[in-house]
């Protein structure tokens, strides 16, 4: 592994961060309430427009991407720079990273050129909204056992079921679903891939109200929703290739989850009273901080080993799972640890910052064990694609969609 900067990687990044300087705060803590659910949401996404035809217009919204469709046609590595020193600034996040990071790579991939020339651009310049409509009530983790239904009539696909855990659906203007279209066969093989337009009759969006006081996803509901088969992305039937390319990107675009860390943690032990002494000077306090410096370091040197592969002109694999399992329990904990040192106060809303980041920390953790595949799933991506172990045993394979068992 190579962790340093070649010479040209090193005039981009100062060049990243001397535009960032001139048009963005420096970010002061681990808490940043520009995060979508933090601030009054008509204010937030009129920021976050703001912020993302800035980058658009300088040409820092999508540095990968294709020069025609926005972008800079910049290197992996390079957007890999952007994004760690956009990381260090103040800035709104949490409205575009599902469409840019999902949806745009789907569209880039299996949309006709005249559908990105239309689509793609908006979506850059933050003009239009994506969200991605995969989980179900009855299809979470396993998502190719989802049971909304898409019926051909004519040129249109007619769409019926119910959507959960969409983030920002109630303000997108488009999004990217996976729906079942023949129930007779191999549950994998019976899904098409479409994207709609969110304000389409017969869609009803209903934000779910999270324990950390925000409403950032929804349930969205389908009736007889009429959706164009010039909008189905890939071919019938094809619907779960689609969708992993769409989950695979969500690898990137989800990443790490950013909050209170050892850091935090360590300057927050050395102020706070513990029967008359800083509880720095407890032992298990002390060992608890080393586990997640040790845990951070990892992760540091891990994301370094994508950043090298990335340089060399290689593509990251499976391993990329690693990152959001481990810094997500890392992040419950450390969140866990900042209430507990407060005893029975530390259920208590305050105006300190540093509490603050420990109940954002531990509310919002459980979540993002979730979100982008849960630990179960990527534990076992990591042991069948990285360590190389046997898969798990599934009873359902070879069997029509409609005759695998369920709870009715």
């Amino acid at each position: 592994m190579n962790f340093n900067d070649t010479e040209q990687q090193a005039e981009f990044r100062a060049k990243c961060s001397t535009w960032l300087k001139d048009n963005a705060q420096p970010k002061t803590s681990a808490r940043n309430d520009k995060r979508y659910g933090k601030a009054d949401q008509k204010e937030f996404l009129k920021s976050a427009r703001e912020w993302q035809k800035k980058k658009f217009d300088a040409g820092w919204a999508m540095l990968h991407w294709p020069k025609i469709y926005g972008g800079l046609e910049a290197s992996p590595i390079e957007r890999i720079i952007w994004g760690q020193e956009e990381a260090k600034f103040d800035v709104p996040w949490g409205v575009y990273e599902i469409g840019l990071g999902m949806a745009g790579p789907v569209m880039m991939q299996y949309a006709t050129e005249e559908q990105k020339q239309r689509y793609l651009p908006p979506m850059a310049a933050g003009e239009e909204i994506w969200c991605q409509l995969f989980s179900e009530p009855s299809a979470g983790s396993d998502v190719a056992g989802l049971r909304s239904r898409a019926v051909q009539d004519g040129s249109d696909w007619i769409i019926n079921g119910q959507k959960v855990w969409t983030s920002g659906a109630h303000f997108c203007d488009y999004g990217i679903i996976v729906v079942r279209h023949d129930p007779d066969v191999d549950k994998h093989a019976g899904m098409t891939f479409f994207f709609v337009d969110m304000k389409s009759l017969g869609i009803d969006i209903k934000p779910i109200k999270q324990i950390t006081g925000g409403s950032s996803f929804n349930e969205v509901y389908f009736n007889d929703v009429r959706i164009p088969d010039k909008q189905r992305l890939g071919a019938v039937g094809d619907g779960w290739r689609v969708a992993i390319t769409t989950l695979m990107n969500e690898r990137l675009a989800v990443g790490d989850a950013n909050g209170a860390d050892a850091k935090e943690a360590f300057k927050w032990a050395q102020k706070q009273d513990d029967h008359g002494q800083p509880l720095i000077r407890n032992r298990a306090v002390r060992e608890s901080i080393a586990d997640w410096y040790c845990q951070a370091s990892g992760l540091k040197n891990t994301k370094l080993r994508t950043m090298s592969a990335l340089s060399r002109g290689d593509t990251p694999g499976p391993e990329a799972s690693i990152t959001k399992v481990v810094s997500a329990n890392k992040l419950q904990a450390v969140g866990n640890f900042g209430i507990d040192s407060l005893d029975m106060a530390g259920m208590l809303k305050t105006d300190d910052s540093d509490v603050h980041s420990f109940h954002d920390a531990w509310l919002g953790a459980a979540g993002l064990r979730i979100a982008g595949g849960t630990d179960e799933i990527l534990k076992n991506i990591i042991a069948e694609r990285v360590l190389g172990l046997p898969q798990d045993p599934r009873a359902d394979k070879g069997v029509a969609f409609k005759d695998i068992p369920s709870g009715k």
